[in-house]
């Protein structure tokens, strides 16, 4: 495409010619070729701005979304048919499509599951690039299923918004296979697997032991959902309890669904001795493949069991209504007691919970009334005197503390004669800081006694003179 300034460069030049009478007598007034100019150049223009629409139109990317039934005819009750939806562009995705919901009356539908497989396509001459994302649908009943237009809403490279396209609406029908009842939904497959395998809680097995029959049953093409559940009857003298059933698809280790598994467990309790036999259980199915009718069983688990007479029932009440000779059921005069006595317990504590919640808040309140009076007392600053003179460098904040709780001022020479020649060691014109250190620590116990002895009862009044006030607490 020319751009729009060599466009109007072109406009802007003159239109040479060879027919020089013409030029001669039509070309050479200047006013007249001005006046052809501007027309000229506002048609150039136009028809480039109009390129430029057509251009922009046309780089917008496409949106496309295509539908397909597989099988698109054929479709069995219980059987397996995929919808394949396919989104397309003719850019790229920046991101993954958002898939609408897909629900039928009559039907399960399994949603894709993330995988998706890459495609690409020429449509109209024009190439498409995509995704296939697969439903997996399996039909419960006979008739025709109508699946709706679905919206799929994406986000192509080098588009502004996200862009949304629908598929168009497709239709399938699914017929009974032959040899099923109307109503009875079939197991449609490709192949079929019917194992069973049993485990005795002894051997030889006896009254009160347990037997376990597990069944697992894999179809190939068939959703795990549509597996039929196998019938698991009683059997005379054995008590049956049946687990959970664990459902699973059966995938090719890449996320390609294959088909369905499912296992049932069955417990049986032996309760009487003798001979037991649990039935064979039939399976039958529509091969998919051969179009045939197939079944397909495991064999019958015949056990026997022998008495045990050491065998006691759990909770067995009727024999302890034997052992206490009596027609109903006993409680022992003890344990009505501790009952009773536990009963009271709790009533108690929950009638005096707010007396205990206030006694509790009183001992917590005198408790810390203690640890503050103990905090700004002269025995808890007479503990920190050691410590502070160990420190690096010593200190001697402490033992002016406890001076003044103690009643004794804050002048050292106060409390004893000998803290006079410490001082001098201490801050004298030369001082013996660590020998003086040594013997205040050796004079700790003479000097406690001693402040012991001058220890100045308070004063209800305060000091006269307000200079001497730092002496008193």
């Amino acid at each position: 495409m020319i751009p729009l300034n060599r466009v109007m460069a072109i406009a802007s030049r003159l239109t040479p010619t060879g027919d020089a009478h013409y030029t001669q007598n039509h070309c050479r007034s200047e006013p007249a070729r001005d006046s052809v100019r501007p027309h000229t150049t506002t048609l150039l223009a136009a028809l480039a701005v109009s390129l430029f629409t057509v251009q922009a139109f046309a780089a917008e990317p496409q949106l496309k979304v295509q539908a397909h039934l597989q099988p698109a005819e054929g479709a069995m009750v219980g059987g397996l048919v995929e919808l394949q939806l396919d989104v397309l562009t003719d850019t790229w995705f920046t991101s993954a499509a958002t898939l609408p919901e897909l629900k039928l009356d009559g039907a399960l539908v399994m949603p894709p599951d993330g995988q998706a497989q890459h495609l690409n396509q020429t449509i109209e001459g024009q190439s498409f690039s995509g995704l296939r994302y697969s439903y997996l649908i399996t039909p419960n009943v006979a008739r025709t299923f109508a699946i709706p237009a679905l919206t799929v809403s994406a986000t192509p490279g080098q588009a502004t918004t996200q862009i949304s396209a629908q598929s168009q609406p497709v239709q399938f029908s699914a017929a009974q296979p032959p040899g099923f009842k109307p109503g009875e939904t079939p197991l449609v497959a490709n192949a079929v697997r019917f194992t069973q395998t049993v485990t005795h809680s002894a051997n030889p097995l006896k009254v009160g032991d347990s037997i376990t029959r597990q069944l697992t049953l894999q179809a190939d093409g068939a959703l795990a959902m549509a597996l039929p559940i196998p019938t698991l009857g009683d059997a005379a003298g054995l008590s049956r309890y049946t687990k959970t059933p664990q459902v699973s698809s059966l995938d090719d280790g890449r996320g390609d669904i294959l088909g369905g598994q499912r296992v049932d467990s069955v417990t049986y309790r032996i309760d009487q001795a003798g001979s037991h036999t649990l039935p064979a259980i039939e399976v039958k199915w529509w091969d998919a493949s051969s179009r045939q009718l197939r079944t397909t069983q495991v064999p019958a688990v015949t056990f026997e069991a022998v008495a045990d007479t050491a065998y006691k029932p759990v909770f067995s009440i009727a024999e302890d209504l034997r052992q206490l000779g009596q027609n109903r059921l006993h409680v022992s005069t003890r344990w009505l007691l501790w009952l009773s006595l536990l009963a009271v317990a709790i009533g108690a504590i929950y009638l005096l919970r707010p007396a205990l919640s206030r006694a509790r808040q009183q001992w917590q309140a005198r408790k810390l009334a203690r640890q503050v009076a103990w905090q700004q007392s002269a025995d808890c600053a007479w503990q920190q005197i050691a410590p502070q003179l160990d420190a690096r460098p010593p200190q001697l904040s402490a033992l002016y503390l406890w001076l003044r709780r103690s009643r004794l001022g804050l002048k050292l020479v106060d409390a004893g004669p000998r803290l006079q020649g410490l001082l001098r060691g201490l801050y004298g014109r030369e001082p013996t800081t660590e020998q003086t250190l040594v013997q205040l620590r050796q004079s700790l116990t003479t000097l406690h006694s001693q402040a012991e002895q001058q220890a100045k009862p308070a004063s209800a009044l305060r000091p006269l003179n307000p200079v001497h006030e730092k002496d008193f607490p």
